[in-house]
């Protein structure tokens, strides 16, 4: 993989503060499920947050390839602070810069730039996240305003972020994937309700929780691009998104091999190390040469979207085989 001076740079970058800052931590905030606010403000600071968001609006307006560096080497060393990194830029910041009007960017980008505010993507529901077009909350209009009813679960940075894209039905008689439309709803407005964290497996210092709608009443302006092709806005986001998980899952990888390879070298039996018994040294072969396959495909995506080409499936087989 060739990478220009800056992705270099980049990469050092998240590298130092991942090893610095996050790898002392990481197994801490995991056996707690604490968030980590104060680290999570330190990546704003560094640009982390600011990822995908436009100069223009106090961001870095990095390419693809230097977001997903980024989201690797942070998720190397904690994979919760990989996922946050992750769910923020590509599921809250990229829709309102790609598709937000003028007036959303200067409200929601610059504070999620720096990581004064994060943001976060409400799609999934009990019938609804795979099968998208199986979106049960509704948004119905009320005078001036639309009003929003319905849950949503498994969402991250909920109880952090300032606010949310919400996918809602805005025709009732639409069927399926049709009908469906997109909103930037504050996490205050009244009626909005975050549920209990999930207690979960793993990257249990990420935030993840359900949440509740219940007559949540949002201005006309807090729709996010037309009316009713919301289905086709979250299958973009989610395209790049997998890029996000891909590169998540990759970093994790690269720690744990990490971890594997260290530990065959320092660990002895029959006098020498197990990194020098042909079944161990088979097992990280075997690990090594899959990391590899998952970078190059991840990497390959990142090449095609910012070449602005095609990329949807290969970010798709880079999320699997990562």
């Amino acid at each position: 993989m060739n990478l220009n001076e800056n992705q270099k740079m980049i990469r050092q970058m998240a590298r130092d503060f991942a090893d610095s800052r996050l790898a002392p931590i990481a197994a801490e905030i995991d056996r707690t499920a604490e968030f980590p606010e104060a680290t999570v403000k330190e990546m704003g600071g560094l640009g982390f947050l600011g990822l995908t968001v436009p100069e223009a609006y106090g961001g870095v307006g990095a390419d693809m390839t230097s977001y997903a560096l980024v989201v690797e080497e942070v998720s190397r060393a904690c994979g919760s602070h990989g996922l946050t990194v992750a769910a923020h830029n590509s599921l809250g910041c990229w829709p309102i810069a790609n598709l937000g009007t003028e007036q959303q960017k200067k409200t929601y980008l610059p504070e999620a730039a720096t990581g004064e505010a994060l943001l976060s993507f409400g799609l999934t529901e009990a019938e609804a996240g795979s099968d998208a077009g199986g979106t049960r909350t509704s948004a119905v209009r009320d005078g001036e305003d639309w009003v929003l009813n319905g849950s949503k679960m498994w969402i991250t940075n909920s109880h952090y972020a300032k606010a949310l894209i919400i996918t809602a039905k805005t025709d009732a008689e639409a069927q399926g994937s049709q009908g469906i439309s997109a909103f930037i709803v504050p996490t205050d407005t009244p009626g909005f309700t975050v549920e209990k964290k999930e207690n979960k497996l793993g990257m249990r210092a990420s935030d993840t929780a359900p949440l509740t709608l219940e007559d949540v009443r949002i201005p006309s302006d807090a729709l996010l691009g037309q009316e009713n092709e919301g289905f086709k806005y979250f299958m973009m986001t989610l395209d790049g998104g997998r890029i996000s998980i891909a590169a998540v899952a990759l970093g994790i990888a690269v720690g744990a091999y990490d971890v594997a390879r260290e530990y065959a070298k320092e660990r002895k039996q029959f006098g020498k190390p197990i990194a020098s018994f042909q079944a161990i040294e088979f097992m990280l072969a075997d690990m090594a040469t899959q990391i590899q396959a998952s970078r190059q495909l991840t990497y390959e995506a990142c090449r095609l979207k910012d070449a602005g080409l095609e990329y949807g499936q290969m970010a798709a087989m880079a999320k699997l085989h990562a």
